[in-house]
């Protein structure tokens, strides 16, 4: 790869690297970067491997420079995903080599911090970002903080997605032993109300979850 690179880049902590992605960025092929470590330990969370801030990474940006380099032409971009990758502060590094290579800039985020996402924002291109439930069962997905903290959190930066201009699309996973039809139809109109204008709903993905979240899943079905 041509252009800057940067020391802080290279601090990142990558769990993971998938050369070619169609779906992680609607309408383009990008690769995906995932990056160790969430703040979060939400009920549906099929990444649990990738959750200890504590562990190290196992693939090293220049894989990703090296990746580029060679894909220049075929990948529209990069998508930058986790966890959370907003945790990391090297990330606003990664961005912007990104940027400068030519490549565009996706961003997979549930809002954890704020601050760091104005920080990268002006070195992103689209984000993806994941609305768990109306503020007040935030805490009932996230299972952690206080009973709005991390609900203050997602939508403050929620807010600052919609304000930068940059292309947006909010995605909710709908988890059936949290959220009922009524909980989904107020969180849909919460967000008409802020602006979204793409708002996906998905379903539940079993695979890698814990036998605790199955069984209450397997429960909410039979009720």
């Amino acid at each position: 790869m041509t252009g800057r690179t940067t020391a802080g880049a290279d601090d990142l902590a990558i769990a993971g690297l998938t050369p070619l992605s169609s779906c992680d960025w609607p309408g383009r092929l990008v690769a995906t970067v995932f990056l160790q470590g969430c703040p979060w330990r939400c009920t549906y969370c099929h990444n649990s491997a990738i959750l200890d801030p504590r562990t190290p990474g196992t693939v090293p940006w220049d894989d990703v420079r090296s990746l580029l380099a060679r894909r220049r032409g075929l990948l529209d971009g990069v998508v930058l995903s986790g966890g959370e990758p907003l945790r990391q502060p090297a990330l606003v590094d990664a961005a912007r080599e990104v940027r400068e290579a030519g490549f565009g800039v996706g961003l997979h985020t549930s809002g954890a911090y704020p601050g760091r996402l104005e920080a990268v924002l002006p070195h992103v291109d689209w984000v993806g970002f994941d609305v768990k439930a109306p503020a007040r069962l935030y805490r009932a997905v996230t299972q952690v903080g206080g009973p709005t903290t991390t609900a203050d959190a997602a939508f403050a930066s929620l807010r600052l997605v919609l304000g930068s201009g940059v292309d947006v699309q909010v995605r909710t996973t709908v988890d059936p032993t949290v959220l009922g039809p009524d909980d989904v139809v107020e969180l849909t109109g919460l967000l008409a109300e802020l602006g979204v204008r793409d708002h996906v709903l998905q379903e539940v993905r079993t695979d890698g979850t814990t036998a605790e979240y199955r069984a209450a899943l397997a429960a909410a079905a039979a009720a």
